[in-house]
């Protein structure tokens, strides 16, 4: 479809390496698209790709609701949301509410890599 989409990366923290490798794999596709994140990721993947990446607020402190509430806004098309399963988070809640904003409004998140793939691949881009 070639049209530019607006791409919201978010990972977290055991998830971030993985977030920042595969946005280097993926640059020459990202960067025909307007990208945002939440606090670290957004700065990890500016600083490894060069890519331009509009920073938000960390997740725990509201960067997924920040997120969320574009979602809700139709500013934002897709999420990529590398999460981990494994780990306890204290703001689980918000992590929920991203992802059911997502869902409600009808917005590809790919929480992992092979999703993030497909999506990023997709002729539906």
């Amino acid at each position: 479809m070639n049209k530019k989409r607006t791409i919201a990366l978010i990972a977290h923290d055991n998830k971030k390496a993985e977030i920042v490798e595969w946005a280097k794999a993926n640059r020459e596709i990202l960067k025909n698209h307007n990208l945002c994140g939440t606090g670290t990721t957004s700065l990890r993947v500016r600083e490894a790709t060069g890519l331009d990446v509009k920073g938000y607020l960390s997740g725990p402190l509201g960067g997924d609701q920040q997120i969320g509430a574009l979602v809700a806004e139709g500013k934002i098309d897709v999420v990529m949301f590398f999460c981990d399963p494994l780990s306890a988070l204290p703001h689980d809640p918000d992590v929920k509410a991203l992802l059911r904003i997502a869902v409600v409004y009808d917005v590809p998140i790919a929480t992992n890599k092979v999703t993030a793939d497909y999506i990023l691949h997709s002729s539906l881009l």
